[in-house]
């Protein structure tokens, strides 16, 4: 008996401790998230979630794989604003080898807790660029030089990194090495891989910004990844000023085709669809609007080139002024938030000569003659089915009418329409309508 209640003892206190394990959430993962594109809202959006997920899960950090040519600036502020409050220690990594922190991509590494980089990797040239790239005048430079000087000084010197060296990256343009950024402390590690990476900063103490510090045990935790959304990467994807150029002159062409065919419903509602994915992504892009005037006025162009037969050249006008819309369409810092000279020209010109040729086939079809309705039986040849003395029967469009002459037509006669009065034809016999123009030439 005694034996038996042991035993049921121990089963009970197993199953106990089950029961709290299952019962007990696990924590002290990391999350890692990858970020390959440009710097704009969307990822903005993309960080901002990644990190409020690590915070509700209590995880030990979060791990950014970063690879950017740089960004927006106010993406970049929101970004490193939501780094520094974040509770959860932020790791930033540059990788795989040949990938880049530069611009506003090097402001971000710079805020992380722990900043490292791959072997073959690069970062730095944080200098602030104009919005289309123009000359500005020498207040303005030094105003905007300061202003991202002074935010770099600010996340620089609270990581304990090297603050003269990260500040010639704004005023000097300055870009560095993997080994470059390490041995001038301006990162904390250069690392093979996410292992790699882990192993170095085993037992390492991390000053977090807020002054307290930290001792990371990452090595053997699990690495979670967390991807976008849905909604995140179709809007990280149509963000690509090439992509909301594209989308901007099909839907326009679209529309284009509907005004032209009124009831196809299907042009119109893919003109309108794309249309707005395109207003969506250029109100969160740095869009100039005279931009768009001109690829509008590109169709203005096109029709008058299928009204007036311009032999082209309002159509070269039309897609010259197309390309030119496209390539200003966003005036963005750096080139690959630009639209592309190859995008530009590879939709202007086939899309002029679409146009060109729809608005002429329209109005090809408005100067045609009427063939449908009543209109459409004037002029028309027949066959006098009856004896036409003034009124009979004649067979016209495959259809027997009741018709009436001015002149007697015997039956097997042609004659022709020239009018119709409800259900009634007046015709005529064909010899005579032909020798009524010629007379008149006389």
């Amino acid at each position: 008996m005694g034996v038996a209640m042991r035993m049921f003892s121990g089963w009970r206190t197993l199953f106990v401790a089950v029961l709290v394990g299952l019962s007990v959430p696990s924590y002290g993962e990391v999350l890692k998230i990858v970020v390959n594109d440009t710097i704009h809202p969307i990822t903005d959006e993309y960080i901002g979630r990644a990190l409020a997920e690590a915070a509700r899960n209590k995880d030990q950090a979060l791990l950014i794989e970063l690879n950017t040519p740089g960004g927006l600036v106010e993406s970049t502020r929101d970004i490193i604003e939501k780094i520094l409050a974040s509770p959860v220690p932020v790791i930033v990594y540059v990788t795989p080898s040949g990938s880049r922190a530069a611009s506003a991509g090097f402001f971000i590494l710079e805020s992380a807790d722990v900043a490292a980089m791959a072997p073959g990797t690069n970062t730095g040239a944080a200098h602030p660029v104009t919005l289309g790239g123009g000359k500005v005048d020498d207040v303005m430079k030094e105003k905007m030089e300061n202003d991202a000087a002074a935010l770099m000084r600010s996340v620089v010197s609270k990581r304990g990194r090297n603050v003269e060296l990260a500040e010639s990256t704004v005023r000097q343009s300055k870009s560095f090495t993997d080994q470059e950024a390490l041995s001038q402390k301006m990162i904390d590690y250069v690392a093979t891989s996410e292992q790699n990476l882990l192993q170095q900063m085993q037992g390492k103490t991390v000053k977090r910004f807020d002054g307290k510090t930290i001792t990371l045990n990452l090595v053997g935790e699990t690495i979670r990844p967390f991807d976008m959304t849905l909604k995140q990467r179709i809007l990280a994807f149509i963000m690509d000023p090439n992509i909301a150029f594209i989308l901007l002159a099909v839907g326009a062409l679209a529309l284009y085709a509907e005004f032209n065919h009124p009831g196809a419903v299907v042009p119109g509602t893919v003109g309108i669809v794309f249309i707005l994915l395109a207003a969506f992504a250029l109100n969160l892009l740095p869009t100039r609007f005279a931009a768009v005037v001109l690829i509008l006025t590109s169709f203005a162009l096109f029709a008058l080139e299928a009204k007036f037969a311009t032999h082209g050249v309002l159509a070269m006008g039309g897609m010259v002024t197309m390309i030119l819309g496209g390539l200003l369409l966003v005036d963005a810092p750096i080139p690959e938030m630009r639209v592309h000279l190859l995008t530009a020209l590879a939709v202007s010109i086939p899309l002029g000569g679409i146009t060109v040729f729809l608005m002429s086939i329209a109005l090809r079809a408005r100067a045609n003659k009427v063939t449908t309705g009543a209109q459409g039986l004037v002029g028309e040849v027949g066959i006098a089915e009856t004896t036409l003395s003034p009124r009979g029967k004649v067979f016209v469009h495959g259809e027997l009418w009741d018709a009436v002459s001015s002149s007697g037509v015997p039956a097997g006669q042609t004659v022709v329409v020239i009018a119709v009065d409800g259900l009634q034809l007046r015709v005529e016999p064909s010899a005579a309508v032909e020798r009524a123009p010629a007379a008149s030439m006389v």
